[in-house]
């Protein structure tokens, strides 16, 4: 652990983090790929990838990354924090559409924002 201005920042928790959100964007990127090559319009698809990997996320980052017993308090403080990355991805998808004609640029540059969002509320409020 490294002390980074008065903070301890568990390099171990955050490489398994970023593990199981990289498990979970393939899961999110690819059912939305192949629903918009099935003519899928961009926001069902994204909303459907987004569903699709929520599952896997909570489960793998309550027993996994936090170490942490499932609850119904950290499940509705987990569910707040998709409600908020849900509509980052959405605005950033819907910018990316309007603005480059591509979707999934849009779904791709809001990985960073939605995984450092989460990563720090999952440890400061959903399982502290």
């Amino acid at each position: 652990m490294a002390d980074l201005s008065g903070t301890t920042f568990d390099w171990r928790q955050f490489a398994l983090f970023v593990a199981g959100g990289a498990l979970c964007a393939l899961i999110d990127v690819g059912l939305m790929q192949v629903l918009l090559s099935l003519g899928t319009h961009h926001v069902p698809a994204a909303s459907a990838g987004f569903g699709a990997g929520l599952l896997v996320n909570y489960v793998f980052h309550t027993r996994v990354t936090f170490n942490a017993s499932a609850s119904a308090a950290n499940f509705t403080r987990f569910l707040c924090v998709i409600a908020i990355n849900y509509l980052m991805t959405l605005a950033a998808v819907a910018l990316a559409a309007s603005l480059f004609d591509n979707p999934l640029a849009g779904k791709l540059l809001s990985l960073p924002l939605v995984a450092l969002n989460g990563y720090l509320l999952g440890k400061h409020w959903i399982y502290k």
